[in-house]
């Protein structure tokens, strides 16, 4: 059977007169087709997702380490704080505005290629940020570095749902779901260190450094998206058998074309704002991580104001975050078999072998939302001089717990939820998430200024509680939603 696409441009947007054999139509014949990305050797797997965990860590590594140079900055460039946190704010918005190109684009042209393209814009524009003569170019400099950088916080998700089956998603997607977190809150940790003993450019020196042995990784990321590997296969197959009747789907429309490309970046908006779970989990997910970013300025003030610590000593402040979403990594097992008994019950309620539900992902975000409010309320009201200072960083231990489910359980949701959009979807909440973090720095100074650290904290508390029951109503009703929607799986 043979299906002739004829003119210059159709419909579908194909262009040629061209004839497509069906029985020459080349496709991944299954996970264990040799040249499936999901039949790789499991340490390549893991080698991919290390390489885009690392890069996704430096980036925001490099996002928070810079509030740790404010004193410095105050001095040498007359920077006011209000100033410098514009610098911080900058980098996020680029984080915000950098997905809504990348994800997409990702699905049109395969994954390395915008690897490469991005993590370039990043180096070239943290060389800028480090030899930068004045704030203004120093602001906006880190702007493009956020934009080149935040591909990888975008399109890792969709990379790890090319190369795993969905029963094995969660451990690969605990670690993507860690490395936005661990980032930001290694940041003051290590700037603290670098900024106390040595010049502010050195914070940038250390993050290229970091970069470019992180570039070299990527080098050797294979290409991992299934169209674009079909189209590799069909390459391969025309050359090696000399009939050029061999083709891949993908092959059949005009990938560069405007109008294909302009669908393509619309595709997180459409998600954002016309599919309500997605729309809900972002919007959590972005208050999560603006009051992680607020943290980032506000938590070393607090320990140097009531404590007396100097600037390494507050930066130290950030360990209980971070072991606290270190130690979340450790109830995966637990994760894994809850939904493994989920899918079993499932099996035996539907007769079907190979059914699943992707809110059977979803369990850690409803627990870890619960613990997230207590870790703060602890916080808010233990933050005293007279109180022990360890006391405080165990209740933001449990939020840094929180959090991380809380990622975990919303990445891996989206990602099997929309897998065939997975790149667009975390897209659409990379950019929710960031353009709301990225004015959470300019909020704290007065916010903190009016209500104190005490209240401060506990409106940001409030806040947590208020978003909290969302993964608790799609874990039920998400199904049904599901079933009325044009981009996710259906049920």
């Amino acid at each position: 059977m043979t299906h002739v696409l004829s003119g210059d441009k159709n419909e579908g947007g194909t262009s040629g007169t061209e004839s497509f054999d069906l029985a020459f139509k080349v496709v991944l014949d299954d996970d264990s087709d040799p040249a499936s990305p999901r039949s790789m050797s499991s340490p390549r797997k893991w080698f991919i997702v290390t390489t885009i965990c690392t890069a996704i860590v430096c980036v925001t590594c490099t996002s928070s380490v810079y509030t740790t140079t404010y004193s410095q900055l105050s001095q040498e460039f007359a920077a006011t704080r209000l100033v410098s946190a514009t610098g911080l704010s900058t980098f996020v918005f680029g984080i915000a505005f950098g997905p809504l190109l990348s994800g997409p684009l990702s699905e049109l042209f395969g994954r390395k290629r915008v690897y490469l393209v991005a993590w370039l814009t990043f180096i070239i524009f943290t060389i800028s940020s480090a030899v930068a003569q004045n704030m203004s170019t120093l602001i906006a400099t880190r702007f493009f570095a956020g934009f080149g950088g935040s591909t990888f916080l975008s399109v890792s998700g969709g990379t790890v749902g090319d190369i795993f089956a969905k029963d094995e998603l969660q451990k690969p997607m605990s670690l993507v779901s860690l490395a936005p977190f661990i980032g930001p809150s290694l940041g003051p940790f290590l700037g603290g260190f670098i900024n106390y003993h040595l010049h502010w450019r050195w914070t940038y020196y250390i993050m290229l450094i970091w970069s470019v042995l992180t570039f070299l990784a990527i080098l050797f990321i294979p290409e991992t998206f299934h169209s674009t590997v079909c189209e590799a296969k069909a390459r391969k197959l025309r050359i090696e058998t000399g009939d050029m009747r061999h083709w891949a789907q993908s092959e059949t429309t005009r990938q560069s074309s405007p109008k294909t490309i302009a669908l393509a970046l619309l595709r997180p908006f459409q998600l954002f704002f016309l599919e309500p779970m997605c729309f809900c989990l972002n919007i959590y997910s972005a208050i999560l991580l603006g009051i992680l970013y607020l943290f980032f300025g506000a938590v070393p003030q607090i320990f140097r104001t009531n404590y007396g610590m100097n600037l390494w000593q507050s930066g130290l402040s950030f360990l209980g975050i971070i072991i606290g979403m270190a130690l979340s990594l450790l109830t995966n097992p637990l994760w894994i078999r809850i939904r493994t008994r989920l899918v079993a019950r499932h099996r035996e309620e539907t007769g079907k072998d190979d059914t699943s539900e992707p809110e059977y992902q979803l369990p850690p975000a409803m627990v870890g939302g619960v613990l997230i409010p207590v870790g703060l309320f602890w916080f808010a009201w233990t933050i005293q001089g007279t109180i022990h200072w360890i006391v405080p960083i165990l209740g933001s231990s449990f939020f840094g717990f929180g959090v991380i489910l809380v990622y975990n359980g919303i990445f891996t949701f989206l990602v099997e939820a929309y897998s065939q959009y997975a790149a667009s979807a975390l897209a659409a909440n990379g950019f929710a998430r960031a353009f709301l973090a990225a004015t959470f720095p300019l909020i704290q100074i007065p916010m903190f200024d009016q209500l104190g650290y005490s209240w401060g904290t506990t409106v940001l508390a409030f806040l947590t509680v208020a978003i909290m029951p969302s993964p608790w109503l799609f874990f039920k009703y998400g199904k049904f939603l599901r079933s009325k929607s044009k981009f996710a799986s259906t049920p």
